[in-house]
């Protein structure tokens, strides 16, 4: 049976694990190896130990980014752990960061949060068990949590 890693955050302000892992239960049967760390810096050895030491094909990492210019130079720094982690095991680690500031009230962040964790936990299940969908995606314009925007016509 295929296992995939769920690493989420306690700083994020609504629980993207849970709604991951919700998602996934409901498309396919898989194992799931979930573990919370503090935050986003927190995520790439996470990941990395889920792969290397629970076996785990493939992992999603999910964390909110604070508004600050400080919050964001971290996310950077965790999304290039990530892709190091990545290479370093050559296994996929989706990155789903939701910035605290991407949302226009506390709802709309709170919708975001959850439909990119759930479309993000798709991705995940698709790459992992029909890749087939995704090629058929290619070039689409999609968009995890808000409206996907479409191909370009020319």
């Amino acid at each position: 049976m295929k296992t995939i890693g769920i690493v989420d955050t306690t700083f994020a302000r609504f629980n993207m694990g849970s709604a991951a892992v919700d998602e996934i239960q409901q498309n396919v049967s898989a194992k799931i190896k979930r573990i919370t760390v503090p935050g986003v810096k927190d995520l790439p050895v996470a990941s990395k130990k889920l792969i290397e030491e629970e076996g785990c094909d493939i992992v999603i990492a999910l964390g909110m980014p604070g508004a600050k210019e400080q919050d964001k130079i971290c996310a950077h720094e965790a999304s290039t752990g990530i892709i190091q982690a990545q290479l370093m095991t050559n296994t996929h680690i989706i990155e789903v960061f939701v910035h605290e500031d991407e949302g226009k009230d506390e709802k709309e962040l709170a919708f975001l949060m959850e439909m990119r964790s759930r479309e993000h936990a798709l991705n995940v299940v698709n790459m992992l068990f029909h890749p087939e969908k995704l090629v058929k995606q290619a070039g689409t314009g999609q968009r995890q949590g808000f409206e996907d925007v479409g191909t370009l016509k020319h």
